[in-house]
This record gives C-alpha cells, structure tokens and sequence, in this order.
C-alpha cells in the first residue's frame, strides 16, 4: 500500500519534471495527475491548488538559501563561493525551472525575496564600505556562479564547479 507522503513525494517528482521540460505555465494539474495514474481529486487531497504544488517544488531552495544567507559571515570569498555553487547545483533543476519559466518568480511572490537573497550575498563577499564597483563585482560573481549551474547542468559536478567558483573570484577582484 502506498503512503500518502509517498503519493505526495511522487506528485512533488512528476510535477518537478513537467514543469521543467514544459513550463510551469504550460503543465495542468490534469495532466500530472494522467501521468501518475491518479484521479485529480487524489491530487488535489495533497495539493489544493497549482500554486500549492508549484511552492511545494520550489519550497526546499527557498529554505535552504534563506538558512545559507541567515547563518554566513562573512569569510574567505572562495569558500562562500563554493558552499553558494554546491547549494545551487543541489537544486538545479527547480532553478532551470525558474529560469525558464519566469512568470514562477511572480506567482510564487519571490521577486524582492530573491532580489534580498542577492544582496544578502553581495553583502557577504565585499569588505564594509566598499564603494559601487566592489559591489557590482560582487554581483557579477554570484550572478555568473548561478549563471553556470543553470548553463552547465549537464556536465559533470566537479567540472562546473571548479571553473564556475574560479571565475566568480576573478569577478571579485578589481
């Protein structure tokens, strides 16, 4: 017998994949709930609506990243670099997913979060006081790091990772 967060883990996975080869916009509740071979009631007994699904998908970065940003201090660029590079890449597909279909930034309400979330970061990686071009260097670096995971997804871990995080100190530097 199937548990009813094994059903709601297998809905979060068919709907993670539609949304990303489809497009938020262009993936029902219908068509999810076909290719599970579950009515949409039962979809709908996990999930009351579209937006409840797509924030569901995308819920585990926003955590995550908002956990990142509240517990950083400011430190050594590299290794910041790096951890941001590995918590991207963690949820790579839900950022392609947003990259590809904005619109999920405006349903979902996470335009000024992510723009905070940006500047959170920007504030870690630049000395107090450094003026406008330190801070768009810094900008530069974590918008190309995060850049590289969507561009990159297909290669090997390791190999992004490496030239992603090498390439994002260079930016840093004036």
């Amino acid at each position: 017998m199937t548990r009813p967060s094994d059903t709601k883990s297998r809905i979060q996975e068919v709907a993670r994949e539609l949304f990303l080869r489809q497009g938020v916009q262009h993936t029902s509740l219908r068509q999810i709930s076909e290719r599970l071979g579950i009515t949409k009631p039962a979809l709908y007994y996990h999930f009351n609506s579209r937006e409840a699904l797509l924030r569901s998908v995308v819920q585990p970065l926003i955590d995550e990243l908002e956990n990142f940003i509240a517990e950083r201090r400011p430190g050594p660029p590299e290794e910041l670099l790096a951890d941001y590079f590995d918590l991207a890449w963690r949820h790579r597909d839900v950022l392609m997913m947003i990259v590809s279909d904005l619109t999920v930034l405006t349903e979902l309400d996470l335009v000024s979060r992510m723009l905070a979330w940006r500047e959170s970061l920007i504030t870690l990686l630049v000395e107090p006081g450094a003026g406008p071009a330190a801070r768009i260097h810094a900008t530069v670096a974590a918008g190309g790091l995060s850049d590289c995971v969507v561009q990159y997804a297909e290669l090997p871990f390791e190999e992004v990772k490496t030239a992603a995080v090498e390439a994002a100190v260079a930016a840093l530097k004036p």
